[in-house]
């Protein structure tokens, strides 16, 4: 019987792994300076007259769009320094916002009622704002869980109760505190002036990126990972829990309160809704958008959150919204529901946050169909 031999098939090329294409390789040799990059690409925004209708009011040189920028910058590294405690050594706690409170109304109180000039004000604020979260970290961080974020609360409560009793006649009470601009430099003050306080935010971010990528990546940092994951373990090696705890809840506080004196200056003054601890609330919201736990997921959910609950305003009090029927014009005149239906929807697509966006969104994009070169004959 004559045996039939099947036409031999050559295999298909193997495919080359996407780690060792040209493309790929040069990608990651130019990763670590895409920080750089962005950061380059902001501190010009000042000089472009660019303008993006329906995202921003006017230019994006116009003082309103950086005034708007520059808060966005700051809760973005404020929101970092918060995933510290959060996302990084997993500490819920109820009452940060004590501590940009702390960097707000001390700038504020000492420039305008003890007459010091800025930089005075700004470094006592700052040393001041550190030793507060040093010493009620100390005794927070004497307890865990639930116990630990009421014990937060509780202290934020008591800064919230001063400022609204406006102790000692320092804090103006509810109706806030306007900054004396007599006492800061002539390059702050004036409408002409607000590129200079959107570079000082911008300052600010980069301060705070900067700090957290060198804790993160030093033996501290793996340690405050350790704690968050299993805070026995760390313990059983011989490290004492409590002191890196306290470490990172100082660092996280003292960065808190260099925002606050950012602020101060970019708004021209304090008012008592920073010492709620809705503002706490609202920076638990920004690193879980973002991501906890990551490099840049809590600066773009600090980011994106300002940006919105900014913007969601004028846009519920906008034409288009008002001639929506009521069932519809009344909730979306809300910015917090509008907030609040964004993010339970982020939280439902993406349980990562935004840092997640890129790995969920890999399969898809792996999937569709790539051109290949054609083959020269």
């Amino acid at each position: 019987m004559t045996e039939v031999k099947s036409p031999e098939v050559p295999a298909p090329p193997a495919a080359v792994p996407d780690e060792l294409t040209p493309g790929h390789a040069r990608w990651h040799g130019l990763r670590p300076y895409t920080p750089l990059a962005a950061l380059a690409v902001a501190a010009i925004v000042p000089y472009s007259t660019l303008n993006l209708p329906g995202i921003f009011e006017g230019p994006l040189n116009s003082p309103g769009t950086l005034q708007l920028l520059a808060v966005c910058l700051v809760f973005g590294g404020l929101a970092a320094g918060y995933d510290l405690l959060f996302g990084r050594t997993g500490m819920l706690s109820f009452g940060h916002a004590l501590y940009f409170a702390a960097g707000v109304y001390g700038t504020d109180v000492l420039i305008t009622k003890a007459g010091l000039p800025l930089w005075q004000a700004g470094l006592l604020t700052i040393v001041g704002g550190t030793i507060l979260a040093a010493l009620l970290g100390a005794v927070a961080l004497r307890t865990v869980g639930i116990a630990f974020a009421m014990v937060t609360l509780a202290f934020a409560q008591v800064g919230a109760i001063l400022v609204a009793r406006n102790f000692g006649g320092l804090t103006g009470g509810e109706e806030g505190l306007p900054l004396d601009v007599s006492g800061l430099p002539a390059s702050l003050i004036g409408v002409a002036n607000t590129a200079n306080l959107y570079w000082l935010a911008l300052a600010y971010l980069a301060l705070v990126v900067f700090v957290m990528h060198r804790v993160s990546g030093s033996p501290t940092g793996r340690v405050l990972a350790g704690l968050r994951d299993d805070e026995r373990r760390v313990g059983v090696l011989g490290l004492d829990p409590y002191r890196f705890k306290l470490v990172a809840f100082t660092l996280a506080g003292g960065l808190a309160t260099t925002g606050g004196v950012v602020y101060c200056l970019i708004v021209g003054g304090a008012s008592p809704h920073i010492t709620s601890s809705e503002l706490t609330l609202s920076l638990l919201v920004m690193v879980v958008l973002g991501g906890p736990g990551t490099r840049w997921g809590p600066v773009l959910g600090g980011i994106l959150y300002m940006y919105l609950d900014h913007r969601l305003t004028a846009f519920g009090t906008g034409d288009a919204v008002n001639s929506l029927p009521a069932f519809l014009s009344q909730p979306l005149s809300q910015p917090l529901f509008v907030l609040g239906t964004v993010f339970i929807l982020a939280v439902y697509f993406f349980p990562g946050g935004l840092a997640s966006l890129r790995s969920r969104l890999h399969p898809l994009l792996s999937a569709l169909p790539r051109r290949r070169p054609l083959s020269p004959r």
